[in-house]
């Protein structure tokens, strides 16, 4: 094992903390399928602790060796699959990098065994680089150790500090929806809002207790959680309906939550927005066939994806230049739910 300050881990050091030969961690690195399921392991876990990142000479400044890049969804399948966002994010990575000659792989991970096999082929040499969205902080995979560029849809908490991304301005989104409601008239204005391991969900909640703290409102017996599904949403609403009868506005991180959170008002009987209003985040086609319409923050989809892709790309060639976080605005939809 490479002692404290000798430099990078190197292979061998990976093969000898694992107890193998140096040729059977390379074919664990490669992803070659004839490895026993134990021995694959050991060697992650090797790789893991020594922090080991692959030095491949497949990339280097200018040159592409793979033609792919990776776009890496840190959800579970079915949830990808139901949520706009994702849909149109990738088609608009998918158009930019089609027209750089890149094709897309799509990879989803939620367990651990998924991290450790999404990690398993990017060292492997498969992709030029990847493009992680949805990154949770709680997922045993760090983005910054897989030896090639990387670039985060949203801004990154925990370990994956430091790394380039793109994101919309969530907390300014967040504050500006929830001021509006006050100002409207609102006094007992709650929030759905998301996970904390996620940039968006601590920056959302961050706007939103800024508008309530400057306007004396704050209250935390307003703030409810949920994991961004209809499913979280309604069950945030109706939790919230229980505890706060004066309820007359609400805050969602997300569509799919305010979707949700119309659901619980309609089986609660309260009326929208004549008892209580409601204010999304997204701009997600489902917002504007809701009934009432959705109000909402829109995030700027199709700009988000060509930044991401141009950044990345920039970062493979090596003509990055722009800083390593770029915060693209959002904007306030006023439609019938408040």
């Amino acid at each position: 094992m490479a002692a404290p300050g000798a430099g990078p881990a190197t292979l061998a050091d990976v093969a000898r903390l694992a107890g193998v030969s140096p040729a059977t961690a390379s074919r664990v690195l490669t992803g070659h399928p004839h490895v026993r399921p134990d021995t694959r392991r050991r060697v992650e876990e090797a790789m893991t602790r020594l922090g080991y990142a692959r030095h491949r000479a497949a990339w280097s400044a200018g040159a592409r060796r793979a033609g792919a890049i990776a776009f890496v969804m840190c959800e579970e399948s079915a949830r990808v699959f139901a949520d706009p966002f994702f849909a149109q994010l990738l088609w608009g990575v998918s158009r930019e990098l089609a027209a750089a000659d890149s094709q897309l792989v799509l990879l989803t991970l939620h367990s651990a065994r998924e991290c450790q096999t999404a990690a398993r082929y990017l060292r492997g040499g498969h992709a030029d680089g990847a493009l992680f969205v949805s990154m949770h902080h709680r997922l045993p995979l760090d983005p910054g150790k897989l030896g090639i560029p990387v670039v985060l849809c949203g801004r990154p908490v925990g370990g994956a500090a430091g790394l380039p991304y793109v994101d919309a301005d969530n907390a300014g989104g967040a504050e500006r929806a929830t001021r509006y409601l006050l100002r409207t008239g609102r006094t007992a204005v709650a929030t759905i809002a998301g996970p904390l391991d996620m940039g968006p969900g601590v920056d959302r909640l961050r706007g939103y207790r800024a508008a309530m703290a400057a306007a004396g409102r704050f209250d935390p017996g307003l703030v409810v959680h949920g994991d961004f599904t209809a499913g979280s949403g309604e069950q945030a609403a109706l939790r919230l309906l229980g505890q706060r009868r004066q309820l007359d506005a609400i805050f969602a991180a997300s569509d799919l939550m305010a979707l949700g959170a119309l659901r619980a008002l309609r089986r609660a009987g309260r009326r929208v927005p004549g008892d209580v209003a409601v204010i999304g985040f997204d701009d997600s086609p489902l917002a504007r066939h809701a009934d009432p319409a959705l109000s909402t923050v829109r995030q700027p989809f199709g700009a988000m994806a060509v930044r991401l892709a141009r950044e990345l790309l920039a970062v493979i060639d090596g003509t990055a230049t722009g800083p390593a976080g770029v915060v693209l605005g959002t904007e306030l939809i006023l439609r019938d739910s408040s």
